[in-house]
């Protein structure tokens, strides 16, 4: 059987601009709710949000690939990138890559995409690697690019195998012309579904496709929305990454992609909701930190700093009088103190029993 590329009317992807009609009104009329959520926060949580989705985007597409990098060094490193870092901290090589080239998606989302930028992605991203014959440039080795899994008990299966090196130029010539002019031809959540498809299927580079395929999703969302896309795109594929690799999978041998438009469209507006919901959890944050002015002593707010440093999550299984010890440095009973203190001011809510109990933000319920 085929792969994709090896068809003869490859790369005209099919699908029924009709099935995905419904999608792409829900996802302009979201985009339009989110950036106007968003213009209700103050200048601070705007920055703060920005920082967070960002590192968030970078976290989630390495772990995707099953990297995992240290989040507070990317929030650095990108907060360097604007200006707003105060820490000389050393920044991993890993970390400080992949922040870069999320920092400059986000700022230079606009531009005319070219051979040059996907090169400067491909060094940002392998920043500090050794182990790759091309950085910076398109693969270049005779041997076939393949994606292989294999078990100790069975054969080595071939999930896909991308075009030969020698013809990659050309396909790649064509993939920079099809994403500049296929603006005004399709529609946002399409053009995006096929640049990662197209892309990926291309596999251009020794490492990092996959990285880079999301994040020509996300510039072509954010020329169709005219403006940098605030998404949770790579947050929600990893909760689902067996079926993003499924879906995958299933379309990267013919070139009818219905299913895969499909899946990443509901996808992007899956992550559409979780960004808002990320704003309207910083709303809420200012206005708590507005009623308990004044209120709370250092100990309490240095809790309640790290609570919501994780986000929508809250403190993992919830916060416990031993984590408020180890984080303050106090005594039991300061610390059983200060949380009941934090439950009558309704900043907490308790949870459980003895040595059960557990405190979590009353915002969150």
């Amino acid at each position: 059987m085929k792969w994709n590329w090896q068809h003869k009317n490859w790369p005209n992807f099919q699908f029924k601009k009709e099935e995905i009609s419904k999608l792409e009104s829900e996802f302009t009329f979201n985009s339009g709710l989110v950036f106007g959520v968003y213009k209700h926060l103050d200048k601070q949580n705007q920055e703060n949000l920005t920082i967070e989705l960002i590192a968030s985007e970078a976290l989630k597409t390495s772990a995707i690939e099953g990297e995992t990098l240290n989040r507070d060094s990317l929030q650095s490193s990108i907060k360097r990138s604007f200006n707003l870092a105060a820490d000389q901290k050393k920044i991993p090589a890993a970390e400080k890559g992949i922040s870069d080239m999320m920092v400059d998606l986000y700022r230079n989302f606009d531009d005319k995409l070219t051979h040059a930028s996907l090169f400067r992605w491909h060094e940002m991203l392998t920043n500090g690697r050794r182990d790759l014959d091309a950085i910076g440039k398109y693969r270049h080795h005779d041997e076939p690019m393949q994606i292989i899994s294999k078990r100790l008990d069975e054969d080595p299966q071939i999930h896909f195998e991308a075009p030969p090196s020698k013809i990659l130029k050309k396909e790649m010539d064509e993939f920079i012309k099809w994403f500049n002019t296929s603006k005004s031809t399709l529609t946002p959540l399409a053009r995006a579904a096929i640049a990662h498809l197209y892309f990926v299927s291309i596999h251009p580079f020794e490492d990092g496709n996959g990285r880079i395929a999301r994040a020509l999703a996300i510039k072509a969302l954010s020329q169709s929305n005219k403006q940098p896309m605030l998404t949770s795109f790579s947050t929600i594929i990893e909760a689902g990454r067996k079926k993003y690799y499924k879906t995958l999978g299933d379309n990267n041998r013919g070139l009818e992609i219905g299913d895969w438009i499909n899946y990443l469209g509901k996808t992007f507006i899956e992550s559409q909701n979780h960004t808002q919901k990320l704003i309207e959890f910083l709303l809420a944050k200012t206005r708590l930190y507005d009623e308990i002015k004044g209120k709370i002593n250092p100990r309490q707010d240095k809790v309640l700093k790290r609570i919501f440093a994780e986000g929508l999550d809250g403190f993992e299984g919830g916060l416990s009088a031993e984590n408020y010890i180890k984080i303050t440095k106090t005594s039991r009973a300061t610390a059983t103190r200060d949380l009941q203190d934090l439950v009558e001011m309704k900043v907490l809510i308790k949870s459980g029993e003895l040595k059960g109990t557990r405190y979590f933000l009353s915002l969150l319920e």
